[in-house]
Order: structure tokens, then C-alpha cells, then sequence
């Protein structure tokens, strides 16, 4: 006689991945807010200030065009959990939490795509 494991949806650790996805995910973003931080307090202290040039000069090294793919990643990532989590806690019907599933995935996933190729793109 064979046992089959089943997957409970409640209890310990269930929702551990989906947390420390969470923390993993701003810390990246964190990361890329003070790199972006730094490069526009330099900015700001030469007499110039901040231009269009100045801006895509920001982005134009590949370690920043790198870190801010990693960024967008990461905040499609943050967001998609966030939002799973706000439906299928709050939308009861499985056909309308579906759809919005489905929905913010490809919402996220048009955003990620356009992200990369604005900052690919300097």
C-alpha cells in the first residue's frame, strides 16, 4: 500500500518562499535606489544639474543597465506577489480571480519588457 504525500494548504512554512521572495526583491530594489541615488547627487552638485544627457549618461554604463533590469525583475516579482495575494484572499469566484491573475501577469510582463527596452535602449 502506497502512501501519496499531500500538499496542505495551511500550516507552517507555507507561505515562507512567498516572504523571503518579498524581502529578497527590495533589498534588490533598495540596492538600485541608492546606486541611482548616488549617481543623481552627483547630478545635482555639478554646476550643470540634471539634463537628458545627463540622465541616459546615468543608464549608459552596462553594470546600471544590469542593475536596473535586476530592478525591474525584481519589482515585477514584488508586485506579482503582492497582487496574487490580494486576490485570491479577497476575490472569491475562480473564474474572476483567474482572469485577474492571468491579467496581472501579462500587465507585469508588458511593463518588464518595456522597462528593459527603454533602459537597453541608451
Amino acid at each position: 500500500m502506497t502512501r501519496h504525500a499531500e500538499r496542505t494548504a495551511v500550516g507552517a512554512h507555507y507561505g515562507l518562499r512567498d516572504w523571503l521572495a518579498q524581502r529578497i526583491t527590495a533589498v534588490v530594489l533598495l540596492a538600485f535606489l541608492l546606486a541611482l541615488a548616488v549617481e543623481l547627487a552627483t547630478a545635482f552638485a555639478s554646476a550643470d544639474g540634471i539634463d537628458r544627457a545627463r540622465w541616459v549618461g546615468v543608464f549608459r554604463p552596462m553594470a546600471m543597465k544590469l542593475l536596473g533590469t535586476l530592478a525591474a525583475a525584481s519589482l515585477c516579482f514584488h508586485a506579482w506577489i503582492g497582487m496574487r495575494d490580494i486576490w485570491m484572499d479577497y476575490i472569491k469566484p475562480v473564474g474572476l480571480r483567474l482572469a485577474l491573475h492571468v491579467g496581472t501577469i501579462l500587465w507585469l510582463a508588458a511593463c518588464f519588457v518595456w522597462s528593459v527596452q527603454i533602459m537597453w535602449s541608451v
